[in-house]
C-alpha cells in the first residue's frame, strides 16, 4: 500500500512539475499573510523577519516551511526544487548560475531532520549564497524606496 502511495506522489510531482511558474509579488505577499495566519510569531520574530534574520526557532521554522511549500519550491517528500529555485530567486543572475547555487543548497535529508528543519536548512543555505545577498539587496531597495515615498 504504501509502495503505491509513494509511486502516486511521485507521479503528481511529475505532472504538476510543468504546470509551476515563479509567483509574482502579490502572490508572495498572500502566502506570507497566510502562513503567518497559520503559525503566527512574536512581534520580535516579525522585527526580526523584516531585517531578514532568520532565528532558527520552531515558529519561524515552520513559518518558512509554510511559505515554501506553498511557493511550490518545496515538498515534504523531495524537499526543495532546486530548478524552481532557481526560477523563483534567480533575480539578475543567469538561471544556469542560479540554479548551480540552488543545488548546492539542496540535501536529500539522510539524517532525517523534521521537516522545518530540513526546509531551514536549505533556506540558510540559499540565504548565505550569492541569491541571498541579491535578496537583501533587493529588500533593502525597496525598504529606502518605501522611506522616500513616505517623506
Amino acid at each position: 500500500m504504501l509502495k503505491y502511495l509513494i509511486v502516486a506522489l511521485a507521479l503528481c510531482a511529475v505532472v504538476h512539475a510543468d504546470d509551476w511558474t515563479p509567483k509574482t509579488g502579490e502572490e508572495i505577499r498572500k502566502i506570507r499573510v497566510e502562513c503567518l495566519k497559520e503559525n503566527p510569531l512574536s512581534n520580535e520574530q516579525i522585527a526580526q523577519l523584516k531585517n531578514l534574520i532568520f532565528p532558527n526557532e520552531p515558529d519561524v521554522r515552520q513559518y518558512l516551511t509554510c511559505s515554501a511549500t506553498k511557493l511550490g519550491i518545496f515538498c515534504d517528500q523531495m524537499g526543495y526544487h532546486a530548478d524552481r529555485l532557481a526560477k523563483q530567486f534567480k533575480m539578475d543572475l543567469s538561471e544556469e548560475e542560479a540554479l548551480q547555487i540552488a543545488q548546492s543548497c539542496v540535501d536529500d535529508n539522510a539524517q532525517k531532520s523534521p521537516t522545518d528543519e530540513w526546509a531551514f536548512r536549505g533556506h540558510q543555505c540559499m540565504m548565505a549564497s550569492k541569491i541571498g545577498d541579491k535578496v537583501k539587496a533587493f529588500v533593502k531597495a525597496k525598504a529606502e524606496e518605501a522611506k522616500k515615498k513616505a517623506a
